[in-house]
């Protein structure tokens, strides 16, 4: 049974990396994976989701449309993003804090932490 799967899946397999879709679908993942821990570098930075909340684009996992990230490359993502007491958007509050952070391309390992402080 178990070569009966393999020898179907392959065909689809090959045609779905023909398509690029493979592709397309590994990076998807690697961005999803990068704006989690860029996020939750972030919260750990500064304090906890007890006292810190990310703003709501840190949870949108489409990386076509989230506001936050400001670059994508062979190297990596950037993301930069404002942040506050928990609750901050929801109670229109203003952000306390500004974050940038860079996270390497595969969306494993932070690179760097540009920024951490006070909204420019």
């Amino acid at each position: 049974m178990r070569l009966l799967s393999s020898l179907l899946a392959a065909p689809l397999g090959l045609a779905l990396a023909a398509s690029g879709v493979q592709a397309q679908s590994s990076d998807n993942f690697n961005s999803t994976r990068a704006v989690n821990i860029a996020r939750n570098t972030a919260v750990t930075l500064n304090g906890g989701l007890v006292v810190y909340q990310p703003a709501k684009c840190m949870f949108d996992s489409t990386p076509s449309e989230n506001p936050c990230l400001i670059q994508r490359g062979p190297d990596g993502y950037t993301f930069r993003f404002l942040g506050g007491s928990p609750g901050w958007q929801q109670l229109n509050q203003p952000p306390t804090l500004e974050t940038q952070i860079r996270v390497a391309a595969d969306g494993r390992s932070v690179l760097g932490i540009d920024y951490n402080g006070a909204p420019r």
